[in-house]
């Protein structure tokens, strides 16, 4: 199921900064050398990710699922000087393709499973960006909250999930869940394949 017309997502992408030169080539090599383009975050979230990493000037970003690399990128662009963005990468051969094509020192690549690295991490959580294996986003989520800082904002992709959601799948459990929690608030966003965001409050 199409979440928009291809005509109203083609105008979307054209009414939407294109991304950087690099990053453009970035996704160009993903998408002609990498398993599963259609991970791919595309330059629309991109840029949302970016604008919600520059309203909330997070010191701390975490990024479950790294991929190429791509998202990390667009969102470190934001960040504070003194920002950081931990991303976690389950695959060595992904975290190692996105590691050579990194341009920013604040990034850090850490290969594992996601919720291992996330009982590593002491510092409060600013924002949280979810798109790693879907069956673990309740897991996911129970990790992160307790972590996030009073301002914290957790962003969770694929949550329409090609329109799946309707007829019951693994998504429409954790939409379920978080609307159950009253620890937090969220907005489920129609953009690409559906993006939650959650605060607490």
């Amino acid at each position: 199921m199409r979440i928009v017309t291809d005509e109203v997502e083609a105008y979307s992408l054209a009414q939407t900064t294109p991304p950087p030169a690099h990053l453009q080539a970035l996704s160009e090599e993903t998408v002609a050398t990498q398993e599963c383009p259609q991970m791919l975050t595309g330059p629309v979230e991109g840029r949302l990710l970016e604008m919600l990493v520059w309203v909330a000037r997070p010191k701390l970003i975490v990024e479950l699922g790294t991929y190429s690399g791509y998202s990390a990128q667009f969102m470190a662009a934001a960040l504070p000087e003194d920002g950081r963005l931990i991303t976690c990468e389950l695959d060595p051969a992904r975290a190692e393709f996105a590691r050579e094509r990194l341009r920013d020192r604040r990034i850090e690549i850490r290969v594992g499973p996601a919720l291992e690295t996330l009982a590593t991490i002491e510092d409060p959580i600013d924002l949280a960006f979810v798109d790693a294996d879907k069956p673990g986003y309740v897991d996911y989520y129970e990790a992160l909250v307790p972590n996030l800082s009073p301002h914290g904002l957790i962003v969770a992709d694929n949550t329409l999930r090609g329109g799946a959601v309707l007829d019951g799948d693994v998504m429409h459990e954790f939409n379920e869940h978080v609307m159950a929690d009253p620890r937090t608030a969220c907005v489920l966003l129609p953009v690409r394949d559906g993006v939650t965001l959650i605060r607490l409050v």
